[in-house]
């Protein structure tokens, strides 16, 4: 028997690979099956301004949409949610809503079972039995868990990273996920989270970051974000893209955007293409990356209208549409459905998929965080399936240290589930603390995960 002959045998002999990729069709599920929905066009449902309109703010209007399709009991979850854990208002545009539970069919007692098991709807429509029953919360969760306002320059740019900067134009978005890491600042307030609030006017505001970026040569990179760019008058986001590219010693600009995905009609109307047109023509000539950063969580959030919105970036000379992921427990937290994800972002809609972060460490959020371990377990499940290039790294987010992957945690007690990391530059806050680069910073890992040890360990921390 030939060594080749040897290899083939050996191969039928076990069982299947633990992923098997099958290329899946782009779909645009049919907005008609809800009961409020079927009279709308195709012409409608095009229109971003529709879906702005009719984006679900509350219950009533949740109820108006489905009807009976949903049983009372996920109307009750969802009320005792919003009274008494939401850190987000709701805010769905049709487009998200869409995706959730497509094949779910008409029958009140399926279609509860399918809405409460969705991936989409757990993130973007959390409920009270979603969430922790023992420990909702972390105690080391805070609202601003990144601690980002305390390295604002100027109200609204951080600055974290040695050279590059996140400008917050605003505080709003087209939708609120419920997992927000600027929980304390963007959105309405809920009845748990009274909000923070940008004070300054956004013409001000803006004339102050691009006063600091002119002084502050140092600065390449800059994220333009809020809230979400979607949100700013197009004339307004234009304005301020060209002043900083009129700035020489930045180079790299990307526009965060979760509207790509969850209101990519905004990304199609003519308007705001010809504006991107022109901002990319100009990032051409000037030398400077241009990038659209959007938050895809799961493969049924990629439609054909997602690709469409993609493709025109693209084609009008945005250099790269990248994704930033969130990992979370119960929506994307298993190595197929990572895969699933990145395929069809990859293949379909050119989005290259780049980062999955773990959910940060805000107020109750811990039925959704995953540990470090799990995290780490995951990176190494989706390797070599992917493009290397569209391979995304899965990163934390460590407090006063910044994006790390899962696999340079320095020290890990597996029990406690406390992780120490260190870092190699010092924050906008930490230029005069001469322990900044030896320190070993702690992340958390959600008690839950942990073994009972670890969890009573905790108990009597509490």
């Amino acid at each position: 028997m030939t060594a080749a002959t040897t290899v083939t045998a050996a191969i039928q002999a076990t069982d299947e690979q633990p992923y098997s990729y099958t290329r899946r069709e782009l779909v645009e599920p049919d907005w008609r099956r809800f009961p409020g929905w079927r009279d709308v066009t195709d012409a409608q449902w095009r229109d971003a301004q529709w879906q702005r309109v009719h984006c679900l703010r509350n219950i009533k209007q949740l109820r108006a949409l489905l009807g009976d399709l949903l049983e009372e009991r996920f109307y009750d979850d969802l009320a005792a949610d919003q009274e008494h854990l939401a850190t987000m208002s709701m805010l769905l545009p049709p487009q998200m809503l869409n995706t959730m539970a497509p094949d779910a069919g008409d029958d009140p007692v399926k279609f509860t079972e399918a809405f409460y098991a969705d991936p989409i709807r757990r993130y973007m429509l959390p409920v009270r039995s979603d969430r922790d029953p023992r420990w909702p919360n972390h105690p080391y969760s805070s609202r601003d868990s990144l601690h980002e306002a305390e390295m604002w320059v100027v109200e609204g740019l951080t600055h974290r990273y040695p050279t590059k900067v996140l400008a917050e134009l605003l505080s709003t978005c087209p939708q609120y996920c419920g997992h927000c890491t600027r929980m304390d600042l963007v959105g309405n307030s809920t009845a748990q989270v009274d909000k923070h609030k940008l004070t300054l006017k956004p013409v001000d505001r803006q004339d102050e970051m691009i006063a600091y970026l002119k002084k502050t040569p140092g600065v390449r990179d800059v994220v333009v974000s809020g809230g979400d760019v979607a949100n700013v008058p197009w004339h307004q986001l234009e304005s301020f893209l060209m002043r900083l590219m009129d700035i020489d010693t930045v180079r790299d600009i990307r526009l965060a955007t979760k509207a790509l995905a969850g209101l990519p009609q905004h990304w199609i109307q003519p308007k705001v293409v010809e504006g991107l047109e022109r901002v990319a023509r100009t990032a051409h000539r000037r030398g400077v990356n241009l990038a659209i950063h959007t938050h895809v969580n799961h493969a049924q959030s990629v439609t054909p209208l997602v690709a469409e919105a993609a493709r025109t970036a693209l084609e009008v000379g945005v250099r790269d549409v990248r994704n930033q992921g969130v990992l979370m427990r119960g929506v994307n937290a298993t190595p197929s459905d990572l895969l699933d994800l990145c395929f069809a972002l990859q293949g379909e809609a050119n989005i290259l998929p780049y980062y999955f972060y773990m959910c940060d460490m805000i107020p109750n959020a811990e039925h959704w965080r995953v540990a470090v371990w799990e995290a780490q377990e995951l990176q190494h499940a989706i390797m070599g399936y992917l493009p290397g290039y569209a391979t995304p790294r899965i990163v934390c987010d460590v407090p006063y240290v910044g994006k790390r992957w899962v696999h340079q945690v320095h020290e890990y007690d597996r029990e406690r589930g406390i992780s120490y990391w260190t870092k190699n530059y010092r924050t906008g806050i930490e230029h005069h603390d001469p322990d900044a680069l030896t320190r070993k910073y702690p992340y958390y890992d959600p008690i839950g995960t942990l073994p009972d040890a670890g969890q009573e360990w905790w108990s009597r921390q509490a």
